[in-house]
């Protein structure tokens, strides 16, 4: 089921589904991001995110076939994590791939279990997971040329629920289609 308010027209290639887990921001957490991409686009320039595809990638999977789709929803039924707060509190900017992010400079042990939970139940479902350490961050800013950062205000998000998202381009770049929820304990 996609959330409403979401696009609802399918990938190219309606076999494959193009997906990721992710915290999603509610209205208010979302408003805080899109606030800090154009206070951080005034220092790096660049192309600015569109607020409604802001979020935080937990685990990317990449092409997936969509007969797995139930498979997958089934495995992360068993992850389990509690609610939290993440302070996002450092901006920086990646050189080699010219991104302006908004990231946590301590990641909660709640942000991680997560992470780690999610990871396990597809590991064991037979699902590849991407084995690189988990940074969250948010993508501000792409094609950023850069420079200082200056000391940012921090956006204090709750987290109360994981998500996963089917991403799909279009000529007026991409579009996120959340799929499931998972609430937290």
């Amino acid at each position: 089921m996609i959330e409403p308010g979401l696009t609802e027209s399918g990938p190219v290639d309606p076999d494959t589904l193009r997906l990721f887990f992710a915290l999603w921001p509610d209205d208010a957490t979302r408003d805080a991001l899109n606030r800090a991409g154009k206070w951080l686009h005034q220092h790096l320039g660049g192309r600015r995110m569109r607020a409604e595809t802001l979020h935080i990638t937990l685990v990317f999977l990449g092409s997936t076939p969509a007969e797995q789709l139930d498979a997958l929803t089934a495995c992360v039924d068993a992850a389990q994590a509690d609610a939290f707060e993440l302070v996002l509190d450092q901006a920086g900017y990646w050189r080699h791939n010219r991104i302006g992010w908004l990231g946590a400079s301590q990641a909660p042990p709640q942000h991680l279990e997560l992470v780690d939970a999610v990871n396990a139940a597809l590991q064991g479902a037979g699902f590849a997971v991407d084995a690189r350490p988990h940074v969250p961050h948010v993508t501000l800013l792409r094609n950023s040329a850069g420079g200082e950062v200056p000391e940012c205000m921090p956006v204090h998000w709750p987290i109360s629920d994981f998500v996963l998202v089917a991403s799909r381009r279009e000529v007026d770049g991409m579009h996120y289609d959340v799929i499931r929820r998972w609430p937290l304990a």
